[in-house]
């Protein structure tokens, strides 16, 4: 772990420089504004923080205050499902959007999908949502119940434009995952909005595969209910050529004796294929005994690839277990495709290898077999492509 009060001192000098020249920082990630309202929130030029990476002339549609679509097909099986009115009291109580593009998603859906995960129960829920041509809407609200068990995925897919908001509410003691799979066409857009509360002595893991689509951008904010929760946000992303994949996540430690684990892993390959992460931590003045750490790592398999990655850890609070991040992209491996060759392996299997050994960490903490399968498929295919098997 990094050194907790080296860190904070890194911080107060890092916004002390910023100050002298005049740079707003906005002084804390938890200032940043929150509401329902898409009329609180600007229209991005690019120069915002939160837009800086984003191609926004691939998103005019999704920042239109009086944005019009048609409901998403969603089909759900398992655990007990409803599909409600947007007056139903439920909706809008895990937190608020953080950007415009959540304020939009917020305003434009007419109808939500209530998933409940009964207490003191084992559940699962499977979840499709289909995005036809044009303009797609949808709204999720899953909760939890206290001492619940189990897990709910949502498979996206389809060719047209998304639009989404999804709430997650962990009762006190719930145990469960969530994982949010985005396997659209190339001609796709999809933003997500996902929110997400961890009661006391709860467990989430929550995990999203991003393999396709022309924009996909899903900004994740979690925070903690009560003491004693357990978060774990595991990530893998596929990026190809032209394709814009952005992955944002904010953990908020206010409650004490939290823990937290984010762990992101993506390849890139192609001409102008583009991720980003950005992984915001903050620990609050009453955050005891927090422990958290966040990781992202990127593959770049070809020239032409690019990847944005930027770790934030604010720390407003000295007595705590530990925290630290780590972030780092690169090419191939040379040592270990040489030690490989060097004893016998060609090539093309020695870099199957090094990209399997580079997500097998992550594959084996997905514990969903459909899910971990299709990430794999995924993989494998652009193996196929690096080597010229497809």
């Amino acid at each position: 772990m990094t050194d907790v009060t080296d860190l904070a001192r890194a911080v107060d000098h890092s916004r002390a420089q910023l100050a002298d020249e005049g740079i707003g920082t906005g002084s804390s990630r938890a200032d940043r504004p929150t509401s329902f309202s898409s009329a609180d929130f600007p229209v991005p030029n690019g120069q915002e923080e939160d837009w800086r990476f984003t191609p926004l002339e691939r998103m005019e549609e999704f920042f239109a205050a009086d944005l019009e679509g048609s409901p998403a097909r969603v089909e759900v099986s398992g655990a007990v499902s409803e599909t409600v009115g947007r007056d139903d009291p439920r909706l809008g109580t895990v937190g608020e959007p953080e950007d415009r593009t959540g304020a939009v998603a917020w305003e434009a859906f007419s109808e939500a999908h209530v998933i409940t995960l009964p207490a003191g129960q084992d559940s699962d829920a499977v979840v499709g949502v289909h995005a036809g041509a044009g303009m797609n809407t949808a709204h999720f609200y899953i909760e939890a119940e206290p001492s619940a068990t189990g897990t709910v995925v949502l498979e996206h897919d389809g060719e047209g434009l998304l639009t989404e908001g999804v709430e997650i509410r962990a009762g006190d003691d719930a145990d469960i995952t969530i994982v949010s799979v985005q396997d659209a066409a190339r001609s796709a857009r999809h933003l997500s909005s996902q929110r997400i509360e961890v009661g006391r002595n709860a467990k989430v893991k929550h995990i999203v595969v991003t393999l396709g689509g022309d924009l996909v951008r899903v900004t994740t904010s979690l925070s903690y209910a009560g003491p004693g929760g357990e978060a774990n946000l595991l990530g893998a992303y596929i990026t190809d050529a032209a394709e814009h994949q952005e992955h944002r996540l904010f953990v908020d430690h206010e409650p004490p004796n939290c823990y937290s684990r984010v762990t992101y892993k993506g390849a890139l390959q192609g001409q102008d294929a583009h991720s980003v992460w950005i992984g915001d931590v903050l620990i609050g003045a009453k955050a005891d005994d927090t422990d958290t750490y966040e990781l992202n790592r990127n593959l770049v398999l070809t020239e032409g690839a690019k990847a944005d990655s930027v770790p934030n850890l604010e720390i407003e609070n000295g007595n705590i277990v530990g925290a630290g991040h780590a972030s780092a992209t690169g090419r191939f491996d040379e040592e270990q495709l040489f030690y490989l060759q060097a004893r016998g392996i060609p090539e093309d299997i020695a870099r199957r290898l090094v990209v399997r050994g580079f997500f097998a960490e992550l594959v084996e903490q997905i514990t969903v077999p459909s899910v971990r399968e299709k990430l794999m498929a995924a993989i494998e295919s652009e193996l196929d492509l690096a080597t010229g098997n497809a």
